[in-house]
């Protein structure tokens, strides 16, 4: 008995041992199967960006939009490291490119420099594929941009008061230009016709290029000038500027006074932000924001944007939500002011 139990007691110990090994090694494979499968996702997110990164732009190329996510395309790239490719699908006022931005997967390598008329097309078209606030989670609100109203030099306007007394003296005579029916240039020229109270005749072209060159022709009389494009006809006297669209005068044109110093309140600014398909990871965005400010703040592209006529901005993700929806509303009112009918 005794030699039994001595042998009991001495077989145990080598038996648990042995288990106690078995144990930790399945412990162990455990282990390091629960790690495989959390470390792909962690190391997907610290490696984005993987690869190169498709800017859609739902306008054409040297429009307003195009411009600035072409100049911050450059800071992104350093930013992050990859190349940006902007890809530019206009049409539909827009809707196309848009389109295509919310069917994408929310990855982080296709997203949407949304402009100011996707928040115009919001009440503008019955029935849309997209909503620009559902569908989107912001990112930062990138540049703003004034418009100028300005005058073919051949008509006798040398300020807005001017504008408005020949318009009211010539009701449905005066002509002024725009990029299309919908667009910033006509819903800036409608907002001043709505607020002064006269009635300027509509000249809808194919896009701001016809327009702009247009009324520099002398073909119309009046246009509603993005800033940018309009800035080297002003300053070669092809075009008078009478005032900006911004609630103040520019530093940069300080000779031109706004124009809600003559119809207080009037302000119409197109806006530029970067925008990624709803449901793309919190930290893509965050990382996507940290490179458009470090964009932004580039002393040599915010010093071109400024050239360019733009407003640098590069807001919070939730202050380009609230801006959106805030332009939204104004061009819904503005719509059921002047009677335009849905498309």
């Amino acid at each position: 008995m005794s030699a039994w139990r001595s042998s009991e007691r001495r077989g145990r110990p080598r038996e648990g041992s042995q288990a106690v090994k078995r144990n930790g090694l399945i412990a162990a494979t455990v282990a390091v199967g629960c790690v495989a499968n959390v470390l792909p996702g962690a190391a997907l997110a610290q490696a984005y960006p993987s690869k190169p990164i498709r800017v859609l732009i739902a306008t054409s190329a040297g429009s307003n939009p195009d411009t600035v996510a072409r100049v911050v395309a450059v800071g992104l790239t350093r930013a992050l490291g990859q190349q940006i490719l902007v890809d530019n699908r206009a049409g539909a006022g827009g809707n196309i490119g848009a389109e295509i931005a919310a069917r994408a997967p929310a990855d982080g390598y296709t997203v949407l420099f949304a402009h100011t008329n996707h928040s115009i097309n919001a009440t503008l078209y019955r029935k849309l594929a997209y909503d620009i606030v559902n569908d989107f989670s912001p990112v930062t609100l990138a540049a703003r941009s004034p418009f100028v109203a300005t005058v073919h030099p051949s008509l006798p306007a040398k300020s807005l008061r001017d504008l408005i007394n020949i318009a009211k003296s010539r009701p449905g005579d005066l002509t002024y230009a725009s990029a299309g029916t919908g667009s910033g240039t006509f819903f800036s020229a409608e907002y001043f016709n709505s607020m002064a109270k006269v009635k300027m005749l509509h000249v809808a072209y194919k896009g701001g290029g016809p327009a702009l060159a247009a009324v520099v022709a002398g073909e119309t009389s009046v246009y509603f000038t993005p800033y940018a494009t309009g800035l080297p006809h002003m300053r070669s006297g092809r075009l008078r500027p009478l005032g900006v669209s911004t609630l103040k005068r520019l530093p940069d044109l300080p000779g031109i006074p706004a124009i809600a110093e003559t119809l207080h309140g009037y302000e119409v600014l197109a806006w530029n932000g970067l925008m990624v398909p709803a449901k793309t990871p919190k930290s893509i965005i965050e990382s996507l924001h940290k490179a458009m400010v470090s964009a932004l703040g580039d002393a040599e592209i915010s010093k071109r944007l400024n050239d360019l006529g733009f407003l640098v901005v590069g807001s919070q993700p939730a202050e380009l939500a609230a801006y959106v929806k805030s332009e939204i509303d104004k061009y819904a009112k503005l719509i059921r002011q002047i009677g335009l009918p849905p498309q």
